[in-house]
């Protein structure tokens, strides 16, 4: 039962489309219609700018946070649970006819309450796989492929140095589901065709 309630807090608040919700409020505006369609950070900067993005981005990664945080104080046993099924809530929200985003910041939400609430290793498996991602986007100027490097090594990271089987196959899979939900970011990358970011 505890494994139920956990991943359905974090599936429900995983659901939450703050880019949307953010957009219309705000802006007026459905980021749907605009961009890529997509309910992320990046869709969010590029149509209704920085400020907005980094809004988008924040309250993405306290998705996952929170709802192990919340997990936390109900069912210690069942965080991982709460992480993983805000990631999936990101991906197919239930409040947004099940078209969301890409889960980078939610999957970079939860590394940092694995690393805060399991691991109590905050440098190597959140700090790191956030500075591999920042240095690839300094580098490459492409979200995507940042995106697609640097949370698998974060789940590469957490198999290699931490020995909870949980943490190891619930990073894996969100790592998996990361990089499948940038297939046509894959695509447009090896055509030269993908857009970078001009701000850094």
């Amino acid at each position: 039962m505890n494994y139920f309630i956990a991943s359905l807090i974090g599936y429900l608040l995983g659901s939450i489309p703050f880019a949307l919700v953010i957009g219309k409020v705000f802006y007026k505006t459905d980021i749907r219609q605009h961009g890529s369609g997509n309910l992320g950070g990046t869709n969010a900067g590029r149509t209704l700018g920085k400020k907005a993005g980094i809004f988008v981005i924040i309250f993405d990664v306290l998705k996952a946070a929170i709802a192990m945080v919340i997990t936390y104080f109900i069912a210690p046993d069942a965080m991982i649970f709460a992480g993983f099924f805000a990631t999936i809530g990101h991906c197919f929200p239930v409040f947004a006819n099940f078209k969301g985003g890409k889960a980078v910041s939610t999957a970079m939400g939860f590394y940092l309450s694995v690393s805060i609430l399991i691991t109590h290793n905050v440098l190597l498996h959140f700090v790191l796989p956030l500075a591999i991602f920042v240095l690839l986007l300094y580098i490459t100027k492409i979200v995507s492929l940042s995106s697609i490097i640097a949370v698998p090594a974060g789940a590469l990271i957490i198999a290699l140095t931490q020995p909870d089987i949980r943490v190891t196959l619930a990073s894996a899979i969100i790592s998996v589901i990361v990089v499948v939900r940038h297939r046509e970011n894959i695509k447009r990358i090896m055509s030269h065709t993908e857009r970078k970011i001009t701000w850094m």
